[in-house]
């Protein structure tokens, strides 16, 4: 199964590294999929062997996006990203920063957007504590979940007002 517990985390590290492959995790919402993630994800994918995604739980996503977010829920978001070829595994984890998955998984990378500068992620020091490194990839221009919300919310907006 695509979709690992978090507590099975570190057996997976394990397994893979034994197996010689070069581990790869990213985290995020993905609250509305888009082609943005795909891309990114892709990418992350190419930076080693095997790609662990970690997704925020609703209730962290609420905490960092407001009350009206995530509009998918948590296992719905997992599912379709473990439904991506890039993508090998998928676990959800509760708090705001990765730091503790990232503490089990011990991944060789850690992968951010562009929106982000690795020496102020605050999981930073545990990545390269690990010996791993972390990576910054560019975003993709004008695709994010929070203008496609956007941009339906002023749709129906309009919708209504005709």
């Amino acid at each position: 199964m695509k979709i690992v517990a978090r507590d099975d985390l570190a057996a997976l590290g394990e397994r893979l590294r034994a197996e010689g492959k070069r581990v790869v995790f990213t985290n995020g919402c993905f609250d509305v999929l888009h082609v943005g993630h795909l891309r990114y994800l892709r990418e992350a994918r190419e930076l080693g062997d095997a790609l662990v995604v970690g997704v925020n739980s609703d209730a962290s996503v609420r905490r960092l996006k407001g009350p009206q977010r995530p509009i998918v829920p948590e296992e719905e978001r997992a599912e379709m990203l473990a439904g991506l070829a890039c993508v090998d595994y998928v676990t959800v984890f509760g708090e705001a920063t990765p730091i503790a998955t990232i503490g089990r998984l011990r991944p060789h990378v850690h992968v951010k957007g562009g929106d982000y500068e690795a020496e102020t992620l605050p999981e930073t020091a545990v990545v390269r504590g690990g010996g791993g490194e972390v990576v910054i990839v560019p975003l993709v221009p004008g695709r994010s979940t929070t203008d496609i919300v956007r941009r339906i919310s002023q749709a129906v907006s309009e919708t209504v007002s005709e």
